[in-house]
């Protein structure tokens, strides 16, 4: 039976993240920090915009790109980061995974090289190897920065076609700094390879000034930009991402997505619209909020004894069990059976995560007293039998 099933598709794993959080329900009491999705309502200007489309009958197809105005948004948002593609080089695709499916599909041949960063989001390999292409992960260091050392010495052994960047990082939090961006402009301006820059988080950036590398005029022409309102907006089931890329480049993505959905859903690019219009107040505040959960949470796990890096950006901590003595895995199930909090293991993220966990902060602050409170009488009662 298995000869009937592509081998590409019998190669990837259902996501770690998932598999974990499908476990919360044989615990009806448990407290769920697995997913990253914003506990925040979508800003009511949006949903105004989406039932007065509906009103108005904008049900139908839109161009494959997305409606233009929607486009033109998108464009002008991006220049104020900075970053330049005009509204022509923007296709708004069903989610900013879509976008990563097309622009891997495009680009993709069997057996191209992908440099894919270790801890990073799981779809990034799953992506790649379902289109035929060979991953090589390249490591982050303990700061959850690049490592150059390495990265150059893969450069030019692997000569990848493609190398994936994501900034603010799933699961780690990190940023990219300037220092980190102006070494990987030196890096890979020169050099023939195709940048996919993963930014859904842009937008949670808690810096005074957001870094890409789609900042560079000489890195652009090669950079692919995938990101999207999921985060942004609170509006994770209404499918709205967007990709950036040059003419020919743009061209082939077009011709994947046109295939695949035709186009983003009709009525969430008009609320789409509405929010980089009208709803940045919003996108403010939740951020300052997430930076009060993160540093609550941030502080409590260091008195637990985690070694655990600040993040910078989106809505994770990716604290280290290593003081533990215990697999990620182990750590996980043990937490969500003994005291029923769920969180993730480190290794959904690739082997750079065997030894961390990925906590969630997209969750109210009661959800996270009450889990935190579970977490500190855990570990005190391992600490105690540990110590018989």
């Amino acid at each position: 039976m298995n000869n009937m099933v592509s081998r590409n598709v019998q190669n990837i794993e259902i996501s770690g993240i998932r598999k974990f959080f499908n476990k919360v329900e044989e615990y009806p009491n448990a407290i769920s920090l697995t997913l990253g999705q914003p506990d925040f309502k979508v800003p009511q200007n949006i949903k105004n915009a989406m039932i007065s489309a509906i009103n108005q009958g904008k049900t139908t197809y839109t161009p494959n790109a997305g409606i233009m105005g929607l486009r033109a948004e998108i464009s002008k948002y991006l220049s104020d980061m900075d970053i330049i593609y005009s509204p022509e080089e923007i296709c708004v695709t069903v989610g900013a995974s879509e976008g990563l499916t097309s622009v891997f599909t495009a680009i993709i041949n069997s057996g191209d090289k992908v440099l894919i960063p270790t801890p990073a989001y799981p779809a990034y390999e799953s992506c790649v190897k379902l289109v035929g292409g060979v991953v090589v992960n390249y490591n982050l260091n303990s700061k959850f920065c690049i490592d150059f050392t390495e990265l150059k010495l893969l450069l030019d052994k692997e000569k990848p076609k493609i190398i994936v960047l994501s900034f603010p990082s799933n699961p780690t939090g990190a940023v990219l700094s300037e220092e980190c961006k102006d070494k990987l402009i030196c890096l890979l301006k020169e050099r023939d390879i195709i940048i996919v820059s993963d930014e859904i988080y842009s937008a949670l950036c808690f810096d005074d000034s957001y870094s890409s590398v789609a900042q560079c005029s000489n890195l652009i022409p090669k950079t692919i930009l995938v990101s999207g309102f999921s985060k942004m907006f609170s509006m994770t089931g209404l499918r709205i991402g967007y990709v950036c890329a040059k003419k020919e480049y743009m061209e082939h993505i077009m011709k994947v997505h046109q295939y695949s959905v035709s186009c983003a859903p009709s009525i969430a690019q008009w609320g789409a619209l509405e929010g980089l219009i009208s709803c940045t107040a919003e996108v403010l505040l939740m951020k300052i909020e997430f930076e009060k959960r993160r540093d609550f949470l941030y502080e409590r796990l260091r008195l637990l004894g985690f070694e655990c890096t600040l993040p910078k950006g989106a809505f994770y901590l990716f604290p280290s069990i290593k003081n533990f003595h215990m697999s990620s895995d182990e750590f996980c199930e043990r937490l969500l059976s003994e005291v029923g909090v769920a969180i993730v293991p480190g290794t959904a993220f690739g082997p750079g995560g065997k030894d961390f966990i990925r906590i969630s902060y997209s969750y109210s602050m009661p959800q996270l007293e009450e889990a935190m409170n579970r977490i500190e009488d855990w570990i005190r009662t391992i600490k105690i039998s540990t110590s018989i």
